[in-house]
């Protein structure tokens, strides 16, 4: 049975909750295989607006087991109140319908305290980081001193971890002038926690193997978006682990030979939240008018998003660093009403012409876009449900931007409605 990865394949907040709801209608498994709850998907579902951070988007569809890889860092006190909060909407999450990677590293406090005492004292330049941890926690897994979810289970194992954390914090706090951490609040509390968090794990990279073996269906979601990838993103501008679609198979322990199809979330203009180099970011009335029509907030800060015209180059890019197979385009119906639109279909630097965003990041600060315009439509393309409704200059629209980033629409979305999708390719097709 084919398993299918969803990415965002621009600066995230492409729209990928609806998708990844609306493919786990056909899936038996969604698993989250990245990032923290730095992260937010909204779902809107029979008028219901479900808001998701680090719970899998298919946790509000019964009868699907909801997957925490370890490629993902987690916040348990989050995870606990975000719980909750989605069992008053009418959701049930047990044991049996979410599990946990046992080697799924904690975010703890101190690590937000880090995020924000680095980010308020950076004199040279901002990250644009949410302030939530997520980047220490990374460093932390990398360095090796973790506190994972196994962990939990055992006050011995706890306690030694704690200790050899806070050997590098202490004196990391010391340099930025914070107080020492308080070793015995934070393993108390780490412990009156556990007992929410321990039902819940599992080996999950066994759970994803058998489940394959036996035929059933994984969707692998995402989050962020491919230009926010610590490797492949506009650095230092991006997000603290690798958002690609190679890292589904790292971030969850399946081998990437289960991948069969891999969908890219892209939206029919660009936006992107923080800090950080923007090819095409508009600052007139058009701009204005996409953030308004779009309602480019985001859903985990509440920033507002920075938005441009359709950057077909990054789009490009990203599809090929993650091996992208089809496109589900979101949001054109905010398009609607505009007499020209513009594509970017190349990038003018020092006289020179790229096909691509150059890595150096003085380089990427001083790209000039090159448009392509096209002509707008008027009538609303809003809850179309086929290529029949859809004004034909929207339809040339889509296909032109087909053409320039080389990889075809499986999935058109226009509304936040599940249901206003117009399915092209099914990725779960074997």
């Amino acid at each position: 049975m084919a398993n299918v990865v969803v990415v965002g394949a621009q600066w995230g907040d492409e729209g990928k909750g609806k998708i990844v709801d609306w493919l786990s209608e056909r899936a038996d498994v969604i698993a989250r295989f990245q990032g923290g709850h730095n992260a937010g998907h909204t779902l809107v579902i029979d008028g219901k607006v479900y808001k998701l951070h680090a719970l899998p988007s298919g946790v509000v569809r019964g009868g699907k087991l909801s997957v925490i890889g370890n490629g993902v860092v987690l916040d348990p006190w989050h995870l606990v109140d975000e719980i909750e909060t989605v069992r008053a909407q009418g959701v049930e999450i047990t044991p049996e319908t979410l599990k946990i990677a046992e080697n799924t590293p904690l975010i703890l406090p101190i690590h937000g305290e880090l995020d924000r005492a680095r980010e308020s004292q950076n004199a040279v330049a901002k990250i644009g980081t949410t302030g939530r941890g997520i980047g220490p926690a990374y460093e932390d897994k990398v360095g090796r001193r973790s506190v994972r979810v196994a962990d939990l289970a055992d006050e011995a194992t706890l306690e030694a971890r704690v200790a050899r954390l806070l050997v590098h914090h202490d004196a990391l706090r010391r340099g930025l002038g914070l107080p020492e951490v308080d070793r015995d609040a934070l393993v108390k509390a780490l412990k009156d926690i556990a007992p929410k968090i321990l039902p819940y794990a599992a080996p999950v990279w066994k759970e994803l193997n058998d489940r394959r073996r036996a035929g059933q269906r994984i969707l692998f979601e995402g989050a962020q978006g491919a230009l926010l990838d610590v490797d492949f993103g506009t650095y230092p501008f991006v997000t603290s682990s690798n958002v690609i679609a190679g890292q589904a198979a790292t971030g969850t322990g399946i081998g990437p030979g289960a991948i069969d199809f891999v969908l890219g979330i892209v939206k029919a203009y660009t936006t992107r939240v923080g800090e950080g180099p923007f090819p095409t970011e508009l600052f007139d009335e058009d701009g204005q008018r996409l953030g308004e029509k779009g309602h480019e907030f985001g859903t985990t800060t509440g920033r507002k998003r920075r938005c441009g015209w359709f950057d077909a180059v990054l789009v490009r890019q990203t599809c090929a660093t993650s091996g992208v197979n089809g496109i589900a385009l979101t949001k054109l119906d905010v398009l609607d009403g505009m007499e020209t639109l513009k594509i970017c279909t190349g990038y003018e630097l020092d006289g020179e012409m790229l096909d691509y965003l150059p890595t150096a990041a003085d380089k990427q600060a001083r790209v000039k876009p090159v448009y392509e315009s096209m002509k707008g439509w008027s009538e609303s393309t809003a809850g179309a449900r086929s290529w029949a409704d859809l004004p034909g200059e929207a339809v040339k629209y889509v296909r032109r931007i087909e053409e320039l980033i080389r990889c075809p629409v499986a999935l058109l979305s226009t509304s936040p409605e599940r249901d206003d999708t117009i399915l092209v390719t099914d990725p779960f097709s074997d």
